[in-house]
C-alpha cells in the first residue's frame, strides 16, 4: 500500500515534464506530448538545464538526464514509468490507457515499456563515463557478433570471453 502524502492529496493542475533535450527519442516524445489535446497542462523543459535547475532546486538533476522525471505542481515527483503513466493520464485522448496502466498488471507492462525505450535510447545515445551524451555509431546487432534476442530483456552481448556484456563491441 502507498504511503499518503500531503502532496499526493492535492490535485495536480500541472506537470512539468524533464526530458533530455539531446537525444533524439526523447525530443521526439516531447514533441508528441506537445501535440496531443491535454486535460492537465503539460510543460516540457529540458532536464538539468538552468531552467530546471531555478524550478527545482532539490532534484537531483544529473538523474534527469538518466530517468523521464515528472514533477507536479504540488511538488509530487514521478519517475520511470509512473511518470510516462501520468503523461498519459494527463492527455484527453490517453487518460483511458493510464487508467489501465496503473493497475498491478499495466504497470508491468508500462515497465517492460520504458526499460525496451530506455535500453534502445541507450544504444542509440550512448554517454560518457562523464555523463556528457555520446553519439549513435550507427552499429546494428549481429547474432554472429554474439548478440541474443531475449523477449523480456531485448539484445544482450553474449559472445565468448564477454560474460559481462563489456567486450567493446565498435
Amino acid at each position: 500500500m502507498r504511503a499518503v502524502t500531503a502532496a499526493s492529496r492535492v490535485p495536480v493542475t500541472g506537470l512539468t515534464v524533464l526530458y533530455d533535450a539531446e537525444c533524439p527519442l526523447c525530443r521526439h516524445l516531447s514533441g508528441w506530448l506537445r501535440r496531443q489535446p491535454q486535460l492537465v497542462r503539460l510543460e516540457l523543459v529540458p532536464a538539468a538545464s538552468e531552467e530546471a535547475r531555478r524550478r527545482f532546486p532539490g532534484l537531483d538533476h544529473g538523474a534527469t538526464l538518466d530517468e523521464i522525471t515528472v514533477v507536479g505542481d504540488a511538488g509530487q515527483v514521478y519517475r520511470g514509468p509512473a511518470a510516462w503513466i501520468v503523461c498519459l493520464w494527463a492527455l484527453r485522448e490517453h487518460r483511458p490507457l493510464a487508467h489501465r496502466l496503473s493497475t498491478p498488471t499495466g504497470e508491468r507492462v508500462a515497465r517492460a515499456a520504458v526499460l525496451t525505450a530506455a535500453r534502445w535510447r541507450g544504444h542509440l545515445w550512448p554517454r560518457s563515463p562523464a555523463g556528457a551524451p555520446g553519439r549513435w555509431g550507427g552499429g546494428v546487432y549481429r547474432r554472429e557478433d554474439g548478440w541474443v534476442y531475449h523477449p523480456d530483456a531485448g539484445w544482450t552481448l553474449d559472445a565468448p570471453g564477454c560474460p559481462d556484456g563489456a567486450c567493446p563491441t565498435g
